[in-house]
């Protein structure tokens, strides 16, 4: 069908800014590396994995995390173009030794690579970096962009006990402005996780909180001031970014002693700026978002494969209020924006 293969000249076209992506078999990291609190894939039944970390019981996934047919045919049945790939958060690695984080980070980032290559106009790569040691992040940065053809990086909110600030990440964030490489930031590791054992709370209070502090580190540390060019996205429509804003904005013009003193620019004037996805799963929230950050910076993001995602890529939009105009930003053209990319090279069967 040649409308599942890219030609949609006369169809809307759904690219999916947040989607997830592993190997289907790698090592046991444990072993590779010599020390425990790496996750491992327990291949317990035909399509079907185990997250294990340390023998824990993690996640269980299915083959469309690893199987790049298996998705292919599945955004068929979605009406979703193209896929922006990245890996699971919880394989950031970021508290191990830098060097083995830098060789799982390799590891990731070539087989994303090798899915974006047998299928170009379906799969964008994003990668990820061992952020603890910025020389050797910012040598993975150049090899994503320069050597693997990635249009950016994942990278988590916080890295450590840094929040997206501190000095030492300037570089990276510099680097990454240089290449003209996208940075998207997925909350992981959530601040607060002891107290948020029951009710699913680390991903239902503690990834919106994750998002905001991202946010709010960015703008207060005068990351995004010192590097206009940086083209950076939030996952979850930012979280609880958007019903905090007046609540910070409030705080920076009352307590300027204390959130003014990197950055004497208001968080609202950076409304815009940045992009945001388009999870959010409730019709008022998607407006609101819209209103906040603007028309041109709210992507499709879905989270696939996972179940805090939407299950059909885009519905919530489609379903929308929005004039088509704006549906069609949101769907695919503000994520070629942020990107960096042309999207000629999508609509068309290479």
């Amino acid at each position: 069908n040649a409308e599942y293969m890219g030609i949609r000249e006369n169809i809307n076209m759904k690219v999916d800014c947040h989607t997830h992506i592993l190997p289907e078999n790698f090592p046991d990291l444990a072993q590779r590396y010599g020390y425990p609190g790496f996750i491992n894939l327990d291949h317990h039944r035909q399509g079907r994995a185990r997250m294990m970390q340390d023998g824990k019981f993690f996640r269980e996934v299915e083959s469309n995390c690893w199987d790049c047919a298996v998705r292919l045919e599945e955004c068929g049945r979605t009406d979703v173009d193209v896929q922006v790939l990245s890996t699971v958060p919880v394989m950031f690695s970021y508290w191990a030794k830098p060097e083995d984080t830098l060789d799982l980070s390799r590891m990731l980032n070539d087989h994303i690579a090798q899915c974006v290559s047998q299928n170009p106009d379906r799969f964008i790569g994003l990668g990820t970096l061992p952020m603890q040691a910025p020389d050797l992040a910012i040598q993975e940065l150049h090899r994503c962009v320069n050597e693997l053809g990635l249009a950016g990086v994942q990278i988590g909110t916080h890295i450590n006990n840094w929040t997206l600030d501190a000095p030492e990440l300037f570089p990276i964030f510099e680097a990454a402005e240089e290449l003209g490489a996208a940075i998207f930031i997925h909350p992981w590791d959530m601040m607060g996780k002891e107290l948020l054992n029951k009710y699913w709370l680390s991903w239902l209070v503690g990834m919106p909180a994750e998002t905001t502090l991202a946010m709010c580190s960015l703008i207060f540390g005068g990351v995004l001031e010192r590097l206009p060019k940086l083209r950076v996205c939030f996952a979850h429509g930012g979280g609880s970014f958007p019903g905090t804003l007046g609540r910070i904005e409030h705080g920076f013009n009352v307590r300027p002693d204390l959130c003014a003193i990197n950055n004497n620019v208001p968080p609202s004037k950076y409304m815009g700026r940045f992009w945001v996805d388009s999870l959010v799963h409730e019709p008022e929230a998607l407006k609101s978002i819209v209103r906040l950050f603007g028309e041109d910076k709210v992507c499709l993001g879905s989270d696939y494969p996972f179940p805090l995602g939407e299950e059909k890529p885009g519905a919530l939009v489609e379903a929308s209020e929005f004039d088509q105009e704006v549906k069609d930003k949101i769907l695919s053209k503000n994520a070629f924006n942020w990107l960096g990319l042309s999207e000629e090279k999508y609509l068309h069967d290479n």
